[in-house]
């Protein structure tokens, strides 16, 4: 017993220390600035034309937005690599477009058409590419942490060097399943990255009122795992503690929790209108941590872009989602014999 209490303090030592704010962040090259620009400026976009498209009608159901988010998927996306899985909720276009998914097909799926990438069967919530590592948004809060965990056990059952980046908010955080999910992880030591991202307000109420214990990082220390909290709004620290994350999980460590302080410009979903929080507040936010205007003003300051480079990015992406917002509406929609495919019916033999 003694023995298996050293190995599991060594490993907790080894875990990342810094919070990957502030002096842990590394400065990012012209290029990673860039990249990152481009990557969240698209996902940006496109949140934008999802909005402008539900409310036109072309898009129904639920329907959650990434807008403010966008650091959290692109910094960690950064540091993944070919062979890694990622798995999330329902507020899931962001991780889709970062993961490589096309545009169309995820547009497609928002509108319902047979081009989407679940045939326009899935929605909002619900679509998959296994041939990206995309294994899904889904609709049950907290359901995604049991699912993630599974794949991290695929992982180490095929005995390769892949892990499962798992994200789920503060809401589904206080779920049940996800301490379960968090007991197996370390028992077998899977390769799990468990990403909190805290949006500060689960569906309308603040984390205040909502958790009893508000820092979600230390969630997983009655099971030995080690956890940080992260400035979810800047693409740098995401990186930086993506990097460490990513590093001591291949290494055979087990599971870690990052904790992303983020925040959601828009309501919980389209049909929501969000009187919980002042305006003020949440143009605080957009005024002095946006995580696109952040990379622009270093690329500006530092004198490696100009306004009219950073602009024609802007309308080349524009144009991305212009393109994917106009094959979206003119697709077709599912065939209804689609209503019986990739369906198990019951026996009634």
């Amino acid at each position: 017993m003694a023995s298996e209490t050293s190995s599991a303090a060594a490993a907790s030592a080894d875990a990342p220390k810094h919070s990957g704010n502030g002096h842990d962040v590394t400065a990012f090259s012209r290029e990673q600035e860039l990249q990152a620009y481009r990557d969240m400026l698209l996902i940006r976009r496109f949140e934008e034309k999802a909005g402008q498209l539900y409310g036109m009608g072309y898009i129904g159901g639920f329907c959650h937005l990434y807008i403010g988010q966008e650091a959290v998927v692109t910094g960690m996306q950064m540091v993944a690599k070919d062979g890694d899985q990622v798995i999330t909720a329902y507020r899931d276009h962001g991780h889709m477009l970062a993961t490589g998914m096309d545009p169309k097909g995820v547009m497609a799926e928002l509108t319902g058409r047979e081009a989407g990438y679940s045939k326009g069967k899935g929605g909002s919530m619900h679509m998959f590419s296994v041939e990206k590592g995309f294994y899904g948004g889904h609709g049950i809060v907290g359901a995604c942490v049991p699912l993630g965990t599974g794949l991290a056990f695929a992982n180490k059952y095929r005995e390769n060097d892949n892990l499962c980046f798992t994200y789920f908010g503060d809401g589904a955080a206080n779920q049940g399943q996800v301490y379960e999910s968090f007991n197996m992880a370390k028992l077998w030591n899977l390769p799990v990255i468990y990403i909190i991202e805290n949006n500060k307000y689960a569906m309308g109420t603040s984390v205040e009122r909502s958790s009893s214990t508000t820092d979600f990082s230390q969630r997983g220390r009655s099971f030995d795992i080690p956890g940080e909290q992260v400035d979810g709004m800047d693409v740098r620290a995401v990186h930086a503690a993506g990097k460490q994350a990513t590093e001591y999980v291949r290494a055979g460590n087990g599971p870690i929790i990052l904790e992303m302080i983020t925040y959601r410009y828009r309501g919980h979903s389209m049909s929501d209108p969000a009187k919980y929080r002042s305006r003020d507040e949440v143009q605080r936010i957009r005024t002095e941590q946006d995580p696109i205007e952040q990379v622009r003003e270093r690329l500006i300051n530092a004198g490696e872009a100009s306004e009219d480079e950073l602009k024609e990015i802007d309308k080349e992406i524009r144009a991305i989602v212009n393109e994917a917002a106009e094959f979206a509406q003119q697709a077709p929609e599912p065939d209804p014999s689609e209503l019986w495919t990739d369906v198990t019916l019951p026996s009634h033999a």
